[in-house]
């Protein structure tokens, strides 16, 4: 094994414990040590069966497996949905993998980038989103490339030009919840409200292109910016958060924003077409269809050896809210506090207030796939440290046992649809990142391939990337710091 991947491939835990000098050695227990050495000893078994399978790979650039790449990339940056791969990844794979043709499937299509770098290749795309966002961003796309007629982009570009909404005399309400009350300085957020109100002339296609563009900017002219777990409120909202002041720079004027966003969409239509062709599909574009719902109410549904590749990049195991991050963006699609809240459980198990799920109610033909997480040895011994640190009152918050048990049966549940919906010898392709808690590193990316190789794939590689993930500043606070592979997995179905 080479130096360079020894960070990656050994995130040492019990053997770091212990190399500690004598005063450190009171932060743990011994029966700390003894079960953080026992899940050093399993992470090593499984690393045996896996180190030929484990490939560190330079040309898997931090920006390439993140939204970073898809930044100068034209209808790709119209909306910075951070946690989405970029279109160049999914080029990359479908090149070096050779699918050229078919349909492809990503169960947690996102803001859809699987889906439109797939079309542009000439290949149909299904996805499956549950939140209304990512489901606002395809939908509105597709229509832009698909549907939208010349007067349409007419009526687009004058918007641009005459900037009807300082005129408009009437206001549509912006819907709030309670997480995203004062977030818009008051003028702006009474341009918002003249803004939908003049959207209201215009027929449908041009209104979802509007609020589209709308969504585009809410971030940047509001007091919040997004921070993972939760909106991160600058001080000049009033409303602190924390004990230190958080100043997120500029705060865009509303008509600047907009009207910017506007034209970038209009240039990006336009770029590189004349007239006659600017609203007729490439001949070489594959369908794209979109399943608005949970993945694991959806893939049931789905028939067997249906697509030949999945691409795809769940939640990862981090307590990301995403009903959190993006507040702004489903209050303004008028969704209630209620529904943030059903969103918030049927969502795969990745943020503490995940309640665990019925799995067998939802499909009684997961119990293969319930019954291999059972018996993977590492991710039981990881649930019973967790379980222990939690009942003597050392994790800080009560639900992280919870979530990463739910996490990953579901997510086995997931791979055991992957495996039934995927054509024989097809491929799966999945970027996930590992993760740590109270001092215990998580290799999701073996555990996963582990059970993968127990519902119908063989583990063809497990791809990493040159520099490994940070863990948590409170993590590297108490637990030291240790690099955590970032990977994409390769999987073919037997």
């Amino acid at each position: 094994m080479t130096d360079i991947m020894r960070p990656y491939l050994f995130e040492r835990t019990a053997v770091a414990l212990l190399d500690k000098k004598p005063e450190e050695e009171t932060l743990y227990s011994i029966e700390q040590q003894t079960a953080l050495t026992e899940i050093e000893t399993l992470d090593n078994k499984l690393m045996q069966r896996f180190h030929n399978k484990i490939k560190l790979q330079p040309e898997l650039t931090r920006q390439l497996v993140s939204f970073q790449a898809n930044k100068p990339r034209p209808t790709y940056r119209w909306y910075k949905y951070k946690e989405a791969f970029s279109a160049s990844l999914i080029e990359l794979l479908l090149s070096k993998y050779g699918i050229t043709s078919g349909k492809v499937l990503d169960p947690f299509a996102g803001s859809g980038t699987a889906l439109f770098a797939t079309s542009d290749a000439g290949i149909d795309g299904d996805g499956i989103e549950l939140l209304p966002i990512g489901q606002q961003i395809i939908l509105v796309r597709k229509c832009l490339e698909r549907e939208f007629t010349k007067d349409d982009f007419a009526c687009l570009k004058r918007w641009g030009i005459e900037r009807p909404w300082t005129q408009s005399q009437l206001r549509i309400s912006l819907s709030e919840l309670r997480i995203t009350v004062g977030a818009y300085p008051k003028k702006t957020f009474e341009l918002i409200e003249q803004y939908m109100g003049a959207w209201q002339r215009e027929n449908e296609r041009v209104q979802s292109v509007l609020r589209f563009a709308l969504l585009c900017v809410l971030e940047s002219v509001s007091f919040t910016r997004k921070d993972g777990q939760y909106l991160r409120w600058d001080y000049r909202s009033g409303r602190r958060r924390g004990s230190k002041p958080f100043d997120k720079g500029e705060i865009l004027n509303f008509d600047k924003a907009i009207y910017s966003k506007i034209n970038e969409i209009c240039d990006d239509l336009e770029a590189g077409k004349d007239a006659s062709e600017l609203f007729f599909s490439k001949v070489l574009q594959g369908d794209i269809n979109l399943f608005c719902g949970s993945c694991l109410d959806i893939m049931p549904t789905l028939p067997r050896n249906l697509y030949n590749a999945v691409v795809t990049s769940p939640p990862y195991c981090n307590r990301y809210d995403y009903t959190r991050t993006y507040a702004l963006e489903l209050a303004l699609l008028g969704v209630g506090e209620e529904e943030i809240s059903r969103f918030r459980q049927e969502m795969l198990s990745c943020t503490v207030e995940n309640r665990a799920k019925d799995l067998l109610k939802i499909n009684p033909a997961w119990i293969k796939a319930i019954a291999t997480v059972d018996n993977q040895e590492l991710l039981q011994a990881i649930l019973h440290y967790l379980e222990e640190e939690k009942s003597e009152g050392r994790l800080n918050n009560n639900g992280i046992p919870r979530m990463v048990r739910g996490y990953f049966y579901e997510m086995a549940c997931v791979i055991g649809e992957c495996a039934r919906v995927l054509k024989p010898n097809a491929l799966l392709f999945m970027v996930n990142d590992n993760v740590r808690y109270a001092g215990a590193s998580i290799s999701v990316d073996m555990i996963l391939s582990d059970i993968a190789e127990n519902l119908g794939f063989h583990v063809e590689n497990i791809l990493v990337l040159p520099n490994g993930k940070g863990n948590s500043s409170q993590q590297m606070g108490k637990h030291g710091r240790n690099p955590l592979r970032k990977c994409v997995y390769v999987w073919r179905k037997i």
